[in-house]
């Protein structure tokens, strides 16, 4: 009887058949920080919201070579999240 699921490597579109070399993911590791760091947020775990906040910024202000082609836009997302973590902790200096 044949699986009914995908395997893991072709979920995100990186099957290894016909492929060498290391597997390929869908989105960058600094989107995946950023998308844990809103759910974290949603689930009420600021503090954890914050160190996820702490990594993307190092990963983000390091040097790369090549540069990175989306720094400001992320860039413009870090401080987008910082904000919201702020209103989080801060509802009563929200306007609204």
């Amino acid at each position: 009887m044949a699986a009914l699921t995908a395997p893991d490597d072709e979920i995100d579109g990186s099957s290894s058949r016909g492929q060498s070399g290391p597997p390929r993911y869908s989105r960058r590791l600094s989107d995946k920080i950023l998308l844990a760091f809103h759910h974290a947020c949603d689930q009420g775990y600021y503090e954890i919201a914050e160190q996820l906040l702490r990594i993307l910024e190092s990963m983000l202000t390091r040097r790369t070579v090549p540069p990175d082609t989306n720094r400001r836009k992320s860039i413009e997302s870090l401080v987008a999240a910082h904000e919201r973590l702020w209103y989080l902790r801060h509802p009563e200096g929200s306007l609204g």
